[in-house]
């Protein structure tokens, strides 16, 4: 496709700044996996603290560009940079016309496991896609019906983990971690029969493996057909309590595609365990906050739990870690800025960790500071993007606090979680810019327990 020229034009890069972007800002997200993770990425991109420097050249960017947006005539299709915090709310707010969610590069990932999904669909087809997802995550309720349900599976599977742990030196690190976050994935999405079906996950992970490389990987099409089978297996049983059970409800063979958006939930529940990790290490290199966080945990048996403060404290790891840190649309049709015009198909990118991070505004950028999140209004006015925003709003966002909250709450109920070692994240410094989920590591001791070491070196 030619590329559209017009008159009037946004401010554009340099080739050294593409080259600078491109390397800077985003070779590094795309090596650590934009739909699964690769650890020794992650961890490398950490010690050499690459976010930062992605964050510094956006800044870079911003100081000499103004409020942009900056366009990058790059070698596939042109792209925008959003620089200014009223362009950011602009983008997410008229999404999905006149800035789809269905970019090119996300289409060409997510159609390796969900081609009809929501996010990468257009016009009618979407509508209806995203209503349903709406209707079964029930997006616009802060409980979901099947709380009460999914409640009693996190004790369970939390209570399961804790044992685990106690057999492995009172050590909890993330493979152990993710083995039962993944059997809670299953059961709340798939219902109960689902918790051990590791070959369904391991299958997805298969498939995201091959959509981290977008259009230079072939479609496993053999795989894709198997996974879809597995999970229809499911709908068919529609456990109660399950999410399959409301997709079962839905027509199979509607332009909805109800099949088809289940690959989203449980692929993005990982990140929110992810999330959930890191929410817990927080937590544990913060004393003041470590103690509501315990209060409020200690409290959430009773008929009504109240989790609160541990959802503020997720929301912050998400802050913090964006899990998603670009956020990406697609003009369809040319669009008018304060400084001139943008043609249609360009790609627009938020990166959030600029936003998020942003210590020229923002004078939380590099701490934990939950109680953000606990006065609402504070920061309408800044681009905070946990779970994207405006109409294009991750629909799935209650149920995933609801989880990621119960989960913290039955980790830390009576007893105490330290890192290991416990140098690993200093709540006296800056929060790095990027916390690899995947090598902390905790000591987790039973209260009683804690109490009788206490007493006995006092001996």
């Amino acid at each position: 496709m030619a590329k559209e020229t017009v008159t009037d034009s946004l401010p554009t890069a340099s080739f050294t700044e593409t080259v600078a972007f491109l390397f800077k800002v985003m070779a590094p997200n795309i090596a650590k996996g934009v739909i699964i993770r690769r650890p020794a990425v992650v961890h490398l991109a950490e010690q050499w603290a690459l976010d930062t420097r992605s964050i510094k050249q956006v800044q870079a960017f911003n100081s000499k560009y103004g409020k942009g947006p900056l366009l990058f005539n790059t070698p596939f299709k042109p792209m925008a940079l959003i620089l200014d915090p009223d362009d950011a709310h602009r983008v997410m707010e008229e999404t999905p016309e006149p800035f789809a969610t269905a970019e090119s590069a996300k289409r060409s990932a997510l159609s390796h496991f969900e081609p009809d999904m929501a996010l990468v669909s257009h016009g009618k087809a979407r509508e209806e896609r995203r209503r349903l997802n709406e209707d079964v995550l029930q997006s616009g309720c802060p409980v979901h019906g099947f709380s009460r349900h999914f409640m009693q599976v996190i004790e369970e599977e939390v209570a399961a983990l804790l044992e685990v742990v106690e057999q492995h030196n009172h050590k909890l690190d993330w493979p152990l971690f993710i083995d039962a976050w993944n059997r809670i994935v299953r059961r709340v999405v798939l219902g109960d029969s689902a918790r051990d079906d590791h070959e369904l996950t391991q299958t997805l992970i298969r498939l995201r493996r091959a959509a981290n490389w977008g259009f230079m990987h072939p479609k496993r099409k053999r795989v894709r057909q198997s996974f879809y089978e597995q999970l229809a297996h499911y709908v068919d049983r529609a456990e109660p309590n399950s999410l399959a059970a409301l997709v079962a409800g839905h027509d199979a063979d509607s332009q909805a595609r109800p099949l088809q958006q289940m690959p989203q939930w449980l692929f993005a529940f990982e990140p929110a365990g992810m999330a959930t990790f890191r929410a817990l290490a927080l937590i544990c290199a913060h004393p003041e906050q470590a103690k509501r966080a315990q209060a409020e945990a200690n409290q959430a048996a009773t008929p009504k739990p109240d989790t609160t403060f541990l959802k503020a404290c997720v929301l912050e790891a998400l802050r913090l870690w964006p899990t998603t840190p670009l956020l990406l649309r697609e003009t369809t049709e040319r669009t008018r800025w304060t400084q001139g015009e943008m043609p249609r198909n360009t790609t627009l990118l938020i990166h959030a960790p600029y936003f998020h991070r942003d210590d020229r505004h923002l004078e939380i950028a590099h701490r934990f500071a939950p109680d953000t999140w606990l006065s609402p209004g504070s920061l309408d006015d800044w681009p905070l993007l946990p779970f994207s925003g405006g109409p294009g709003i991750c629909p799935g966002r209650h149920l995933v606090l609801m989880v990621t909250s119960a989960v913290l709450a039955a980790l830390l109920k009576e007893r105490h979680i330290r890192l290991d070692p416990p140098d690993r994240l200093s709540g006296t410094q800056p929060m790095p810019a990027l916390l690899s989920n995947f090598h902390l590591c905790f000591q987790v001791t039973k209260a009683s327990g804690l109490a009788e070491q206490e007493a006995t070196s006092r001996l």
